[in-house]
């Protein structure tokens, strides 16, 4: 495997990647079947979705881990409002979902930390958490899993224009080996500057500039949080452009090579959006399950969908 993040710091593999719903690039799919709750879903844990903020929900690439981002309380009494990392485990991928558990320190902060990104060894985050190291509103971070050490001190990616990280809030990173590329996919906004989303090769260990992703982004839309399939083909993420059915909508564009333009974002349609927010969407290692949340959601501010297709 190619991946560090820092000369002598070894990454595993790639994240979690996108797919639509017919003949696309590479793999054929069904449609998207209606989404659910996933709290509602084969015995999960009822505790997946809370009256607070449940969202930026993942899959781990074995699909034994499901991680979100979550304002729930810590502990009885508790009276923080920042959200944490959370992880909800099962023993099979036929098994359900236990209730979450958070990572705590030194992934957790007291600031807003979220869109956890789970890699083979590894797990990208982004932390709000104000320190000397910090570029803006939000920052990328990667730490690694240790057996017997646990989560490492995570690590801060570089500031524009050196790194990835800008003034902005970067949000939903995205890692994926495309080709001879190691690359890292996510967006920038903030509550004044609509999002557009980015992407900063790996070269010799370090994530480099950002560059946008002109086809992905539509103008003034908000376009965030993309997540590529493992092979560098389909891309999915959260848009308000013209044509969504609600506020933000899960969109997603396809290419034949990774060397290739993305095709024109197209709406996944009404199985999975609503008039609510969908947002940070992201695929199972086999592309056959779509997590996403919304807001707001029945049983919370946000809450945790899936939808599932079928590989044709």
């Amino acid at each position: 495997m190619r991946i560090g993040i820092r000369p002598g710091l070894f990454l595993a593999l790639a994240a979690v990647f996108a797919l639509p719903a017919a003949a696309l690039a590479g793999p054929h799919f069904s449609g998207w079947t209606t989404a659910q709750k996933i709290d509602e879903i084969a015995g999960n844990s009822s505790e997946l979705n809370t009256p607070f903020v449940d969202g930026c929900p993942i899959f781990s690439p074995d699909g034994l881990a499901l991680y979100m981002a979550s304002n729930r309380p810590r502990f009885a009494g508790d009276t923080r409002t920042d959200l944490d990392i959370w992880v909800a485990r099962r023993e099979s991928r036929s098994s359900p979902f236990g209730r979450p558990v958070n990572l705590g320190a030194p992934i957790n902060s007291t600031a807003d930390d979220f869109c956890p990104t789970p890699v083979r060894g590894g797990l990208f985050f982004v932390s709000r958490k104000a320190t000397g190291e910090a570029c803006g509103l939000g920052d990328i971070y990667f730490t690694r899993l240790k057996p017997t050490r646990g989560w490492l001190e995570p690590l801060h990616l570089a500031c524009a224009p050196e790194g990835p990280n800008s003034a902005l809030d970067e949000q939903g990173p995205s890692y994926v080996e495309a080709g001879e590329q190691a690359l890292l996919y996510f967006s920038r906004s903030s509550a004044s500057v609509p999002g557009d989303i980015y992407v900063s090769e790996q070269v010799a260990g370090l994530f480099g500039p950002a560059a946008p992703v002109p086809e992905l982004n539509d103008g003034a839309a908000n376009d965030i949080q993309p997540n590529v399939r493992k092979d560098g083909l389909e891309v999915v993420f959260s848009s308000n452009r013209a044509g969504t059915l609600g506020g933000q909508d899960v969109w997603f564009a396809t290419r034949e090579s990774v060397d290739d333009a993305w095709s024109p974002p197209v709406n996944v349609g009404g199985a999975v959006n609503g008039i609510g927010n969908e947002t940070r969407p992201s695929l199972s290692w086999k592309a056959t399950k779509l997590l996403f949340g919304r807001a707001p959601g029945p049983e919370g501010m946000s809450d945790i969908y899936v939808s599932t297709r079928a590989k044709l």
